[in-house]
């Protein structure tokens, strides 16, 4: 599987060892060392993975995410020396796919290069569209609706609104919901799952506060409703 990856990193050194990583897999990649040369690269030929440091020069990386979900849905795996939760939970919020922390494994960067693809790159098959709720997911084609409208959603949405039309009112506990959108074997946190439940209602919901789709179930999860109230 062979992609066009850019990589957003002005630490030299760490750029270019990415860069021979990718190239090592078989991928094409082009390094920039800005936010702002960064967009523009993503703009004028769109990858189909982000490698993105968050403490870039002229805009950051939590910048740079924010752009791209406005154009697009392309994948973003964030990089970044900051660990604490809350830096996580910000970076997924603003629609990054994946966050790794400095110092990383070159050896699991690869594997989450190639978790994210897998999941993104996939040929179209003859899985069936699925339904729930008023929410429409076409897999082979990697579309979204709600009530006929067009929804944007990163992979990390996309995982788990999949995962729940397949099961419709089935409650889905945050691990089972970050196994779907992470793997088992990932490092994060289940506090992840409440960014992206909380992004997809402002997304299917016409109140998020008052979800009739995207239910909590106290104590235990989560669950798309097959008929929305």
């Amino acid at each position: 599987m062979c992609a066009h990856i850019l990589v957003a990193e002005d630490d030299t050194m760490q750029a270019e060892l990415i860069r021979r990583l990718l190239l090592r897999e078989g991928h094409t990649a082009v390094v920039v060392s800005d936010g702002r040369a960064a967009i523009d690269e993503a703009t004028n030929r769109r990858p189909d993975l982000v490698v993105l440091d968050l403490m870039l020069p002229k805009v950051d990386g939590l910048g740079v995410c924010r752009v791209l979900r406005q154009n697009g849905d392309v994948p973003v795996l964030m990089l970044t020396a900051r660990s604490t939760e809350d830096d996580v939970l910000l970076g997924l919020e603003v629609g990054a796919d994946d966050y790794m922390t400095k110092p990383y494994s070159p050896r699991e960067l690869m594997a989450r290069i190639r978790t994210v693809l897998r999941r993104t790159l996939r040929p179209a098959d003859e899985s069936p569209v699925l339904r729930a709720g008023g929410v429409t997911v076409d897999p082979a084609r990697h579309e979204v609706t709600c009530d006929g409208v067009p929804v944007p959603c990163t992979p990390g949405e996309f995982a788990i609104l999949h995962a729940m039309t397949e099961a419709p009112d089935r409650v889905f506990s945050r691990r089972q919901l970050l196994e779907h959108t992470r793997g088992h074997d990932r490092a994060s946190t289940e506090r992840a799952i409440d960014v992206h439940i909380m992004n997809l209602r402002k997304k299917i919901e016409g109140d998020p506060r008052r979800p009739v789709r995207l239910l909590t179930v106290f104590g235990i999860g989560y669950k798309l409703t097959g008929q929305p109230s």
